[in-house]
């Protein structure tokens, strides 16, 4: 069975217990536990994805013209 992670507050409530005992029996400060850092978040890659899709829709945009230009040259030549 896994260690069940303890609340902050039962952890508060252990350090502050340790701390009494600690001023009874003359002993000295516990050490204090070094807090692990938190790892940020990666964020998406929003603004490439929004860089992609501009360009698809350039390219779509560009596509559909020359096609246009085409069909127009196509019954130029048909008169």
């Amino acid at each position: 069975m896994a260690a069940k992670k303890k609340s902050v507050l039962a952890r508060r409530v252990n350090e502050l217990e340790d701390a009494v005992t600690r001023l009874f029996t003359g002993e000295g400060p516990a050490p204090k536990a070094k807090a692990k850092k938190r790892r940020k978040a990666k964020r998406k890659a929003a603004p490439a994805k929004a860089a992609k899709k501009a360009a698809k829709r350039t390219k779509k945009a560009a596509k559909k013209v020359a096609k246009k230009g085409a069909r127009k040259a196509k019954r130029k030549a048909r008169r």
